[in-house]
């Protein structure tokens, strides 16, 4: 189950902001690399043993090799320097330069474009903007209809802001200080409440930022139909990190399609205990934010989840579990779907 890795160059790396960098990711040997939807991230092995997850921040660049093999000329992450950084994002910005080779991941993509969709309503908040510009260019080409929504401190804190003109009035944007700085699409005052007050029908609704503004969003759209909404989390919501640490119970995870029971430790997830047997789940953010780690619940099985994840909506997690972060209830047990 494990994803394939490849080996990339940096081809380019460009100063956005003072805190955003982007980094232009190619084939070393100039072929092609996977192609991708809008929304996919790819995980990155940096130097100093970090593997951080980063949404890929343009639409895919779609080309061929001389070979007839179909695929990306280039790979786009933006990756905005965190003060509190665990090792990241300081890694990418301090010690990773044009030239350099990098380990990756394959595209992965749990936040995708829902094509039922009359119109699609893109709210970004910040260096959340990444997935959500990925979205607004690949609708752009193929001519179906978007709003583009982006919150920003000021228009010297907005990276992408080239690619964001060249979306034209499909965009809209927020700034909280709106003066200073020339050129791309107008500020306009948003109204997240006034905004999402109405939801047209066939809209859906996208959204990723940071957890303030992740709350806000979900706040004023309480009253949208569950499955019009669909968000992307960087990491978990701060007040819900730390809730339950310290209530870890052992339990057992049942797989009945392998016919194991798997003991998993009090300080152990579901994850790391399958990887001792030998069982390998895809994990990314490692965190329950980016639903890499979702598999279905068994069927009839006794047991319930205490589902810890932020990517599940409560009518997914009616079937499915974050394997990375959710446990059994109680200690109890906790069945499963690996294939």
């Amino acid at each position: 189950m494990l994803d394939r890795t490849l080996t990339v160059r940096v081809a380019r790396k460009r100063r956005l902001t003072d805190e955003v960098t982007a980094f232009e990711l190619v084939h070393p040997w100039g072929r092609t690399l996977p192609a991708y939807e809008a929304g996919a991230h790819i995980d990155v092995w940096l130097p100093g043993g970090f593997m951080r997850p980063y949404s890929l921040a343009r639409a895919a660049d779609l080309s061929a090799h001389a070979d007839g093999a179909a695929g990306c000329a280039r790979y786009v992450i933006g990756v905005k320097r965190e003060p509190a950084s665990r090792g990241g994002s300081a890694s990418l910005h301090e010690r990773v330069h044009e030239g350099d080779l990098l380990a990756i991941g394959t595209p992965r993509n749990t936040f995708p474009l829902h094509a039922e969709a009359h119109h699609h309503l893109l709210l970004a908040g910040g260096i959340g903007l990444t997935p959500l510009l990925a979205m607004a260019e690949q609708l752009d080409r193929g001519g179906r209809p978007f709003t583009l929504c982006v919150f920003a401190r000021s228009r010297a804190h907005l990276p992408f802001a080239d690619a964001l003109a060249a979306l034209g009035s499909s965009v809209r944007l927020h700034l909280d200080e709106p003066a200073g700085g020339q050129g791309g699409p107008p500020a306009q005052h948003l109204d997240i409440a006034a905004l999402l007050r109405q939801p047209a029908p066939g809209t859906h609704l996208y959204l990723c930022g940071p957890a303030g503004f992740m709350r806000a969003v979900l706040d004023a759209a309480a009253h949208w139909a569950e499955a019009q909404v669909h968000l992307e989390y960087f990491a978990p919501p701060t007040e819900a990190a730390s809730a339950g640490a310290s209530a870890d119970e052992p339990f057992t995870l049942v797989v009945p399609g392998r016919g194991i029971e798997v003991p998993v430790a009090a300080d152990q997830s579901a994850v790391d205990a399958l990887h001792d047997l030998g069982i390998d789940v895809p994990t990314s953010c490692a965190q329950g934010v980016c639903g890499t780690c979702v598999v279905p619940l068994a069927q009839g099985a006794d047991g319930e989840p205490e589902h810890r994840d932020h990517c599940l909506t409560a009518t997914e997690r009616r079937s499915k579990v974050a394997l990375c972060c959710s446990r059994a209830r109680n200690g109890g047990r906790l069945a499963v779907e690996i294939p």
